[in-house]
Parts: C-alpha cells; sequence; structure tokens
C-alpha cells in the first residue's frame, strides 16, 4: 500500500478518535445528569451525512466535513446553532434547565477528557522512551545569542549563563525560548555574578519582527566546516569540510561566535587560518576575507558524541519505571497547562 494512503488513513484514525474521545468527554455528563442528546456526530453533517443511526433519543453519524464534531445537547447552544427551543419553555430533559454546577461539568467535559488523554499520553511517553535533553548545567561557557538585536532587546549575551525565569531553575536547553515567553523576569550569570532582568513586555513582538530568527539562542559550538560553495573565493584554499578553525591570525578561538569579531579585523586581506584536521594534525592555510567579514564557508556542526566528549555539552537520558512515569506524566501535564495559561494571559499584554 502507498505509504502516502497509509499516513492519512493514519492521520484520520488519530483525529477520529480525539474527536470523538473529546465529545464523550461532553456525552456522559450530560447522559448522567439526565439531559438528552439528540446527536452525536463524528465530523460535520452539513446538508447530509455518510452515516447516520438513531438509538434511543440520540441520532448516531459520522459527517462529511472532517474538521471536528459535536453532540447536540437538548437546550445548549452548539456548532448547529439552533435556537428555535429556546423560544419555547425550558423541559426538565433541557440543559438550560439544569443547575449552573451540572452545567459547568457539561461544558468542561470536552477539555477535561483531553487533558486525561494528554497526561496519558505523557505517560506512556515517559515510560517507553524517557526524557533526552541538553543539560542547560552543562554548557560552561554559555549560551550563543545567534541574533544581537534581539539579545540586546532582552538583555542577553553571548557567553552568558541562563540560570532561572521567574525563580525556577532551567535544566532543558530547548526549554529556555518557551520559559522566556511566558516568564516575567530571568536570572543569569555574567563573568561571574548573577543578575536578574526583567523581560519586556513586547518581548513577543520583538520575536515576531523576523520569525526567521524565533531561534536565537543556541549552545556555542566549535567553528566546523560543513561546506564550500563552488563560488567561494576560498575554494581551493586548502580548507576541508569537517576541519575545525582553531585560530584566526594567530588569535586562539573555541567557538564559532567568536570568529566574527576577530574576522572584522581583516576584511578584504588574506589572514591564516589555523585548523585541526582529522588525520593531519594542525594545519596553517591562507584565505581571503570578505569585505563583508566573511570566509565564504557553510558553517558545519559536530555530533553530539563528538561535543559531549570535548566536554562542550552534555546530554541527560532519565528512563522511567512504568510507576515512575505516573508521577512524571502528570506533571508534564499539569507543566503543559500551565505553560498555556501564561501564553494565554501574554494575549492580553501590550
Amino acid at each position: 500500500m502507498n505509504p502516502i494512503l497509509i499516513q492519512t488513513i493514519q492521520f484520520f484514525m488519530s483525529l477520529s478518535l480525539l474527536i470523538v474521545l473529546h465529545e464523550l468527554g461532553h456525552f456522559i455528563p450530560a447522559k448522567l445528569f439526565k439531559t438528552r442528546v439528540e446527536k452525536f456526530y463524528l465530523f460535520f453533517d452539513i446538508k447530509y451525512s455518510l452515516f447516520k443511526k438513531k438509538i434511543g433519543e440520540t441520532v448516531y453519524g459520522i459527517g462529511w466535513l472532517p474538521l471536528g464534531g459535536y453532540v447536540k445537547i437538548a437546550g445548549m447552544i452548539d456548532e448547529s446553532m439552533d435556537t428555535e427551543q429556546l423560544a419555547e419553555e425550558p423541559k426538565p430533559w433541557e440543559f438550560r434547565s439544569k443547575p449552573s454546577w451540572q452545567r459547568l461539568i457539561i461544558m468542561l467535559g470536552g477539555v477535561t477528557v483531553n487533558f486525561i488523554l494528554a497526561v496519558i499520553i505523557y505517560i506512556g511517553l515517559a515510560w517507553s522512551y524517557g526524557d533526552q535533553f541538553i543539560s542547560n548545567e552543562s554548557l560552561k561557557d554559555g549560551i550563543w545569542v545567534t541574533e544581537k538585536n534581539i539579545g540586546d532587546k532582552l538583555g542577553l549575551q553571548t557567553g552568558d549563563k541562563i540560570i532561572s525565569v521567574d525563580g525556577d531553575k532551567i535544566e532543558d536547553f530547548d526549554k529556555i525560548l518557551l520559559e522566556l515567553v511566558n516568564g516575567n523576569q530571568f536570572t543569569i550569570e555574567r563573568d561571574g555574578r548573577e543578575v536578574t532582568q526583567e523581560i519586556p513586555v513586547d518581548f513577543i513582538s520583538t520575536l515576531l519582527e523576523d520569525e526567521d530568527k524565533i531561534r536565537f539562542l543556541s549552545p556555542r559550538l566549535p567553528f566546523v566546516i560543513g561546506a564550500i560553495p563552488d563560488e567561494s573565493k576560498n575554494k581551493d584554499s586548502g580548507l576541508e569540510v569537517k576541519d575545525e578553525v582553531v585560530g584566526i591570525g594567530g588569535t586562539e578561538i573555541t567557538y564559532f561566535d567568536e570568529a566574527k569579531p576577530i574576522l572584522e579585523n581583516y576584511k578584504g586581506e588574506s589572514v591564516a587560518l589555523t585548523v585541526k584536521r582529522e588525520g593531519s594534525g594542525i594545519l596553517q592555510i591562507p584565505v581571503i576575507i570578505s569585505d563583508s567579514a566573511t570566509i565564504g564557508i557553510i558553517n558545519g556542526r559536530m555530533s553530539f558524541d563528538d561535543l559531549q566528549k570535548r566536554d562542550i555539552l552534555k546530554v541527560e537520558t532519565r528512563t522511567y519505571t512504568f510507576l515512575e512515569s505516573v508521577p512524571a506524566g502528570i506533571d508534564k501535564g499539569v507543566t503543559t497547562l500551565s505553560s498555556y495559561v501564561k501564553q494565554l494571559k501574554k494575549i492580553f499584554n501590550p
């Protein structure tokens, strides 16, 4: 069978399961509180249904428009926008006749099921795969701010060590950006001292000015040659892919971010690069620096294994037994929900 067809079938089966479980979250409490459910539909049935069958007082069916699903509860304005029955006196079996606490449970049933399902999925993932992440604490020489203008507005510099956001210690490097988006203040270590700074109220607007630059933070990485384009002036210089640049004009460097300010001193000139090449040791290779202070190469990356061997960063792996995965999954569910609430607050932020 065609792989694309298999993926399409899997997608619609997953979507259908999520929709049915969500709608059951409304359906079950409605039934428990003796509220009449007139329809239970997977997908929307505009004009006609692919399938429908009435069982008791409820019509169960499948619509043709796969944009969601719904339960039509008597006396409640829902996706169908049916308002005719509201002109009549409330009936005992209608939603509007029920106590407010029952109406609230019926309305929140769908999102409650979504949350429970998310927690179950998180538990399964924790048990099966555990957690793997770049330890923020392992970045001994701090972070690399790849977009200086964003870093300046936030108050971050290359070499800073981000310790916490809103007092919560950051363990996973990849979570820093989301924490900064949701947070109000952050604490860094700079030049051996801790500094706490406020996150600007317009920080999200700053990120959205150029969405290609949103991921403006990176671990500090060695300067490795990834590719040398044919149009580069240094195509025949002797540089090779996987060479590591460890010096420029006699000045030693450890990280890629240290190269730019040095190259600024050699615009339009020739300078010797000190490179480390596997099997050849240390080499001196003359190159031409462009007027924009570039060498004309594409930066490469070391593997995580090599970065760990060099003690540049550390990838942490946590494994969980089934019993340990339960609180871990619940914690992740609560943390994710809290993150959504924080993001909702940001909507009202100027």
